[in-house]
Parts: C-alpha cells; sequence; structure tokens
C-alpha cells in the first residue's frame, strides 16, 4: 500500500491535516475580519496554513511528512509528484519569513495590514490548489 498500513489510516492522517490547515486559515480569517487585525498573527497562521495544506497532499500522496516549516520544500516535494504545483510558486513569496514571526521576540518585525492581508489571500489560494488535489 505505501507508508500507511490500510486505506483508512491514510485518510484519516490526510483530514486530520486538511482539518489543522483550516483551523488556522479560520483563525486568519477572524483575525483579518477584525476592527484591528494583528498582523503578525494573521501572517503566522496564513504560513500555517499553506505548510499543513502542502503536508495535507504529501500525506495524500502515500509520503512522509517532514517536520519542517520550510515552504519553499514542501512545495518542491509536492511539484515532484505534481508539476502544477509551481503554479502556486509565486504565491509563496515572503510567506517562508512568517514561520516564526510571532514565536520569538529576535523574529518579530511590524507588518503593516495590506501585507498581512495579501498573505491570507494567498493562503486561501493555496488551500484552495491544494485541496482541489485532495480526492479522498
Amino acid at each position: 500500500m505505501g507508508l500507511f498500513a490500510t486505506d483508512e489510516e491514510k485518510r484519516i492522517e490526510v483530514e486530520r491535516w486538511i482539518i489543522k490547515a483550516e483551523n488556522d486559515f479560520n483563525t486568519a480569517r477572524l483575525i483579518v475580519l477584525s476592527a484591528h487585525p494583528i498582523t503578525d498573527t494573521l501572517c503566522f497562521h496564513s504560513h500555517q496554513t499553506v505548510e499543513k495544506i502542502l503536508k495535507a497532499y504529501l500525506a495524500y500522496k502515500d509520503q512522509s511528512v517532514e517536520k519542517t516549516h520550510d515552504l519553499g520544500r514542501l512545495i518542491g516535494l509536492c511539484a515532484k509528484l505534481d508539476n502544477s504545483f509551481m503554479e502556486v510558486v509565486p504565491l509563496l513569496a515572503e510567506m517562508a519569513s512568517y514561520a516564526g514571526v510571532d514565536r520569538y521576540a529576535e523574529n518579530w518585525r511590524e507588518i503593516l495590514l495590506p501585507e498581512a492581508q495579501e498573505a491570507f489571500e494567498r493562503a486561501e489560494k493555496i488551500i484552495a490548489f491544494a485541496k482541489d488535489k485532495i480526492k479522498l
């Protein structure tokens, strides 16, 4: 079968990654719709959305899911399985830096609202693209 012992085991793993991605996306949506969006947290959850949906796709394709926050690495692994993932590479610009933007003081920087909104919109496009590739 591959990485998973059963189809059910695979389905559960993929669904968990999708749920985690959707939870981050929904958190980002709540932030972007708030009266005073917290931009670094919005960017962080946008990054997490993309990271987790790419991991969902890798699990769907019976690939080992690396413990990495490197979106470039993850999209490269996805593109090896389906070259159309190269279409979303331009959407990853700037997003890679958001993995630790709000976790540690030394990584923090002020992010203006237009940049944060763009990160959210990019995450929205990428999650839709990747979910369309996953057929459970």
